[in-house]
């Protein structure tokens, strides 16, 4: 019979992926820094394989994403079983880290997470939809809201719908700026607002719309609700969802200045496949919650 993997290394890959360094791990566990290296060097041993590589943060190999996931997996159905048993050293409630986009997290998500019942607390991670299945795969999170059809090894995909962006301004800045039409001179002079760096939306409505690549003032805003505040404001125009459109009360509300030229962004639901009760609840929540909110 094949010699199993001691539980002991597990949870020292699991503390030293989340804590980013063996030192934090160390504390986290409560052993020292050594015990972690040990722990760790003989668990590459076991499989035969690098896991870490010792960056600071430590970065997860290919070899060491399948065995996070695993060890993720098998933490998260002890903690359900424990708690499910009222075990009296157990936390009380089941954990469920996801990956979510800005957007999503901002409009629809988090009551699909009420809705997934009691008993569950959540570790939310956010990220672009191009890039959430990435924190799936090298086992950083249980599920996530992706932009990918393609399921990630060892997990499922199920699509959710399409959130819908629209060009949008304030009526001043909409008037200053394309008050003579929307052309390519004028995206290319008029600010536009980028949620940051990651962010293609409003580079793909100006290709379509000048087919060119041009590159206007740029004003970066990291969080979902500020951006839409930020081309309410009349920092610039930006691409904004249909579900965060509607004025607040006393709020101008944004004008849509060039219609029809929506980006419908397609969402998919991924989780393990290997799944537990508790994720099984969420992924239905979730599921449902898309249903009503999103095209």
């Amino acid at each position: 019979m094949a010699e199993s993997i001691d539980q002991g290394q597990l949870e020292a890959l699991l503390a030293v992926v989340a804590e980013g360094t063996f030192d934090a791990a160390a504390r986290t566990l409560d052993v020292t820094p050594s015990a972690i290296s040990q722990r760790i060097r003989a668990l590459e041993t076991r499989v035969g394989r690098v896991l870490l590589r010792r960056s600071k943060p430590v970065a997860v190999t290919p070899a060491g994403a399948g065995l996070l996931r695993a060890a993720r997996q098998i933490r998260a159905i002890t903690d359900e079983a424990l708690n499910e048993l009222g075990d009296q050293g157990s936390a009380g409630a089941t954990s469920v880290s996801l990956a979510v986009n800005a957007d999503s997290l901002a409009t629809w998500f988090v009551e699909a997470l009420a809705q997934a019942g009691p008993g569950l607390v959540f570790d939310l991670r956010r990220a672009d939809q191009t890039r959430t299945a990435e924190l799936l795969r090298d086992g950083t999170v249980m599920a996530a809201v992706t932009a990918s059809a393609q399921p990630v090894p060892g997990c499922t995909v199920r699509r959710l719908g399409e959130m819908r962006y629209r060009p949008r301004a304030s009526a001043a800045f909409a008037g200053r700026w394309f008050g003579s039409g929307v052309t390519p001179q004028a995206l290319s002079l008029a600010p536009i607002v980028v949620f940051d760096r990651e962010d293609p939306l409003q580079d793909q409505y100006m290709r379509r719309r000048a087919r060119r690549r041009i590159s206007p003032p740029r004003c970066y805003v990291p969080g979902s609700t500020a951006f839409v505040e930020a081309v309410r404001r009349g920092l610039g125009w930006g691409m904004v969802p249909d579900l965060q459109a509607e004025p607040m009360a006393g709020d101008a509300p944004l004008e849509e200045f060039d219609a029809p030229a929506a980006i419908d962004v397609p969402l998919f639901w991924q989780q393990w496949r290997r799944s537990s009760p508790a994720l099984e609840r969420v992924g239905s929540a979730v599921r449902a919650q898309a249903r009503s909110a999103l095209r």
